[in-house]
C-alpha cells in the first residue's frame, strides 16, 4: 500500500510539473513527449486532484482555466485509454451524456446552416438551432448547482471553479451568436460560429472523460439520487431523461447529515410570539421575495422555496460555500460584501438589473446580535416590475371576477 501512495503521489508530483512547464510556457509537444514517457494510465480524478493543489497552493482558478484547452491537449492520449462506464438511464450521468449526445445532433445541423448563409433558408434555419442550442445552459445550470455542490463536500472545488468559469465564456459566446443571427448579420455570426462550436464540443470532452469519471468515482448513491431528484426543477436540454435506474440508499444515508429532531406542534419562542416549524416555514416560502440566508462562516444555510423563484437554488446548495455559489467572475464582488458586513463597514447593500420582462432587485443585509457580533447576512431578492407599474390607488379590495 506504501508503495502505491509513493508512486499515486510521484505521479501527480509530474503531472504538476507538467502543468507549470505548460504555464512558464514550454512547447505542447516536447511536454507531451515527457508525459508519454513519465506517465502511464493517467486517471481523471489525478487530474482533478492535480488541478485542485495547484490552486490550493496558489495558481489562480483563471489561470488555469486559461490552460484547460491544453490541459486536455496534453492528457488526451492516456484519457483516450480510459473507461468511462455506461450509466442505466435515469442516473445523472446516463442523462448528462444523453444531452451531450442531442446538442451534439444540434451542432451538426447548425454546421451545415451557417455554412450555407447568407442564404435566407439557411438563416432560419440556424435560428431555430441556435434556440435549441442555448438550451445547453440547462446542463450548465444543474452542473453549476447540483454535480459541483456534491464534488465540493469531497474536497473538490479548483477545477470546478474553473468549468463554470468556461460556462460563462460559453454562454457569451452563445449570446453574441444568437444575436448576430437576430440581426441577420451572416458575417459576424460565421466569425462567431467557429470558436463557440468548438468551446461547447471541448466541454463535452472534458466532461465525459473527466467531470464524470471522477464524479462517479466520488460521488456516494444517495448523492446521485439527490441530485437526479432535484433536476426537475431545472429542467434538460432537448431530451427527457430515463427512469430505469433504482439508487441503493439505506434510510440513514438519505437523511440529512446536519437534521434536527423537532417534536411535532412544538413552538419556537421568538423576541414577538411564538412559532411552530410548520407556521415559520409557511411563513418564508409565501412570503412576496426570495430568501436566502448565509450564516457568519459564509456557509448557506437555507433558502425560500417561493413559488415563483427568480434564481436558481435546489437544496443541494444548503451547507455549500455562498462563494461556491456564484460565476468565479463575480466572487471578488461577494467577498468584498462579506467582509465588509463582518468588519462592520456596511450593514446593507442593493443591485437592481433587467431579465428579459423582470426587474430584479436584489438587497443584502447583515445580521447582528445583540451584542453586534455579525452572524451571517441575508439575501432578498424581488421582481419590482410590478410594482413600478402601479398608479393611482386602490383603497378597497377588489372584487373576485
Amino acid at each position: 500500500m506504501s508503495e502505491y501512495i509513493n508512486n499515486s503521489e510521484r505521479r501527480k508530483e509530474a503531472l504538476k510539473a507538467i502543468i507549470l512547464d505548460l504555464h512558464a510556457g514550454k512547447d505542447v509537444e516536447e511536454v507531451k513527449r515527457r508525459f508519454r514517457e513519465l506517465i502511464q494510465g493517467v486517471s481523471a480524478v489525478e487530474i482533478a486532484r492535480m488541478e485542485q493543489e495547484l490552486i490550493d497552493e496558489g495558481l489562480p482558478a483563471e489561470e488555469v482555466r486559461e490552460l484547460c484547452d491544453v490541459h486536455v491537449a496534453v492528457f488526451q492520449e492516456g484519457l483516450e485509454g480510459e473507461t468511462t462506464p455506461e450509466m442505466t438511464p435515469g442516473h445523472p450521468v446516463h442523462t448528462f451524456k444523453y444531452e451531450n449526445f442531442a446538442l451534439g445532433e444540434v451542432i451538426k445541423l447548425l454546421r451545415e446552416a451557417v455554412a450555407a448563409l447568407p442564404d435566407a433558408d439557411a438563416l432560419r434555419r440556424a435560428q431555430q438551432f441556435a434556440e435549441q442550442l442555448a438550451t445547453v445552459d440547462k446542463v450548465y445550470t444543474r452542473k453549476e448547482n447540483l454535480l459541483f455542490p456534491m464534488l465540493e463536500k469531497h474536497g473538490v472545488t479548483g477545477p470546478t471553479s474553473v468549468m463554470w468559469g468556461t460556462h460563462d465564456q460559453i454562454r457569451d459566446q452563445l449570446k453574441a451568436f444568437r444575436q448576430a443571427l437576430a440581426e441577420e448579420d451572416a458575417e459576424k455570426a460565421e466569425e462567431l460560429w467557429g470558436p463557440l462550436a468548438e468551446a461547447i464540443e471541448s466541454m463535452f470532452y472534458k466532461e465525459e472523460h473527466i467531470l464524470y469519471p471522477t464524479s462517479l468515482r466520488m460521488l456516494t448513491e444517495a448523492e446521485w439520487a439527490a441530485i437526479r431528484d432535484q433536476s426537475d426543477e431545472i429542467g434538460y436540454a432537448l431530451i427527457r431523461p430515463g427512469d430505469a435506474w433504482q439508487p441503493e440508499v439505506t434510510a440513514e444515508e438519505a437523511a440529512p447529515s446536519d437534521a434536527v429532531a423537532v417534536e411535532p406542534g412544538g413552538k419556537i419562542p421568538l423576541d414577538t410570539g411564538a412559532l411552530t416549524v410548520e407556521q415559520v416555514n409557511l411563513l418564508l416560502k409565501s412570503l412576496p421575495v426570495d430568501v436566502t440566508f448565509v450564516d457568519e462562516n459564509d456557509t448557506v444555510r437555507y433558502f425560500s422555496d417561493t413559488q415563483e423563484r427568480i434564481f436558481v437554488r435546489t437544496p443541494a446548495i444548503v451547507g455549500r460555500k455562498v462563494q461556491n455559489c456564484h460565476p468565479p467572475d463575480s466572487v471578488h464582488i461577494v467577498n468584498r460584501l462579506l467582509d465588509e458586513m463582518r468588519q462592520g463597514k456596511r450593514d446593507s447593500a442593493e443591485f437592481w438589473i433587467h431579465m428579459g420582462e423582470q426587474y430584479v432587485h436584489i438587497r443584502y443585509f447583515a445580521l447582528r446580535d445583540d451584542q453586534g457580533a455579525y452572524r451571517g447576512c441575508i439575501e432578498v431578492t424581488q421582481d419590482v416590475a410590478p410594482i413600478q407599474a402601479l398608479t393611482g390607488e386602490r383603497r378597497l379590495l377588489d372584487e373576485v371576477e
